[in-house]
C-alpha cells in the first residue's frame, strides 16, 4: 500500500508532464482542419445536390473535409456518398435518431483532428455559401458555437403555425439558456474543437435545443449570424404533422426544464400546489367558522393532500439541485478525460505521419 501511495503521485505527474508535451506538438505541427458533418437516413436523393454545393476549401483552413453519419439508411446513401467525394463515412446498423447520429458524427469529427465541425442537413435546406460566413466568429475567436438564423417569416414552405411555434420555441429555450439566439431550431451550426468536446446530448428527438442550452449553462460564447436558405427538396422528417410536433416540442421543452433547471421548476410545481392548497383550507376555515362547516368536509380533504404533496416537491426540489450539482461535477471530470484522450489520439497520428 506505501508502495502504491508513493507510486501515484508520480505517475499523476508524468500524466500531467505527457498531456502538456502533447499539447505543445499540437500546437507545433496542427493544421488547421474544418469538418462539415452531415446526419444522413435515406438520402439518396438528396445528397448529391447538398454535396455539390459543399466546399472544399474555406479561407482559414488547410484542410476541409466531409463527413457523413449513415443513421441506418435503407437505400444507397452511403454509396451515393462515397462517389460524391465525402472522405468519411460513420454508419449504424439500425436507426437511432437525429441526435444520436449528431453526436456521433462530432466524436468522429474530434477524432478526426477537425479545429472547426460545422453541421448542415441533407436535404440541403441551409446555402453553404455562408459555411465562411458561420465559421468567422470561431477562426476570430469571438464566439465558441454560431448559429445560423434563418428569415423565419420569408421561407414559404413553412405554415403560419409551423412559423409561429417555431418562434415560441425560440423564446422558450433563450429563456432557459441566457442566449440571444433568434432561430434556436436551426441545424446549420458551427462548433469550435472545445466546444465540442464539452456537448452532451441527452434527448432523442433532436439536438439543436439542448445544445443551445447547455452552451449557455456552461459559459460558451454563443453568437448567430444571418443565413440564406434554399429550395425545399422533401418534406421535414422531424415535423411529421402539426400536432406531433407540437406535442414533442413541449415534451423536450419540460425536460429541459427539468434537467436544466430542476430547481425551479420544481419549487415552482410545489409553490403552485401549496398555495391552492392553502387557498383551499382558508376556504374550508371561513365556511366553518361562519356556518360550522357542513358539506364542506371534502375542501379539507382536498386542501390536505395538496399542501402534502406541494410540500413533498418543494423538497424534491432541493434534492433535484443536489443532483444537478453532481451532473456539472461529472460533465467537467468527462470534459478532461475526452480532451486528454482526443488529443492522445493526435499526436499518435502525427507521430506517425512525422515518421513516414
Amino acid at each position: 500500500m506505501i508502495f502504491a501511495s508513493l507510486r501515484q503521485p508520480e505517475e499523476n505527474v508524468l500524466t500531467v508532464y505527457a498531456q502538456q508535451f502533447n499539447e505543445k506538438l499540437l500546437s507545433i505541427f496542427k493544421i488547421m482542419k474544418l469538418i462539415i458533418q452531415i446526419p444522413c437516413y435515406d438520402e439518396e436523393a438528396t445528397l448529391p445536390v447538398t454535396l455539390k454545393e459543399l466546399p472544399k476549401h474555406v479561407e482559414g483552413f488547410e484542410s476541409v473535409e466531409w463527413l457523413i453519419i449513415d443513421d441506418g439508411s435503407t437505400d444507397q446513401t452511403v454509396k451515393v456518398a462515397e462517389s460524391n467525394g465525402v472522405d468519411h463515412v460513420v454508419s449504424f446498423t439500425k436507426h437511432h435518431g437525429l441526435a444520436k447520429g449528431f453526436m456521433a458524427g462530432l466524436d468522429a469529427c474530434l477524432k478526426l483532428g477537425a479545429d472547426i465541425i460545422v453541421n448542415t442537413d441533407a436535404d440541403n435546406q441551409y446555402y453553404s455559401g455562408d459555411i465562411p460566413k458561420l465559421v468567422k466568429p470561431i477562426l476570430d475567436k469571438n464566439a465558441d458555437i454560431v448559429i445560423g438564423v434563418r428569415s423565419i417569416d420569408s421561407i414559404d414552405h413553412f405554415s403560419p403555425l409551423k412559423k409561429l411555434l417555431q418562434k415560441m420555441g425560440s423564446w422558450a429555450v433563450r429563456m432557459v439558456s441566457k442566449t440571444d439566439i433568434p432561430d434556436t431550431t436551426s441545424g446549420f451550426r458551427a462548433f469550435s474543437r472545445d466546444a465540442a468536446i464539452r456537448l452532451n446530448v441527452f434527448n432523442e428527438y433532436t439536438y439543436t435545443l439542448e445544445t443551445l442550452i447547455q452552451a449557455g449553462q456552461k459559459s460558451m460564447t454563443v453568437t448567430s449570424v444571418p443565413i440564406r436558405t434554399n429550395d425545399n427538396l422533401r418534406p421535414s422528417r422531424l415535423v411529421k404533422s402539426i400536432p406531433s410536433y407540437i406535442k414533442n416540442s413541449i415534451i423536450t421543452i419540460i425536460r429541459i426544464f427539468v434537467v436544466y433547471k430542476p430547481f425551479r421548476f420544481f419549487m415552482f410545481c410545489g409553490m403552485t400546489l401549496f398555495l391552492f392548497g392553502i387557498s383551499i383550507g382558508v376556504r374550508f376555515l371561513y365556511h366553518y367558522f361562519t356556518v360550522g362547516g357542513e358539506g364542506y368536509i371534502q375542501s379539507l380533504i382536498l386542501s390536505s393532500i395538496l399542501l402534502g404533496i406541494g410540500f413533498q416537491t418543494v423538497l424534491v426540489a432541493f434534492l433535484a439541485d443536489l443532483q444537478s450539482v453532481n451532473r456539472r461535477l461529472m460533465e467537467d471530470i468527462q470534459y478532461r478525460l475526452k480532451k486528454r484522450d482526443y488529443d492522445f489520439i493526435q499526436v499518435d497520428k502525427m507521430k506517425v505521419s512525422l515518421n513516414d
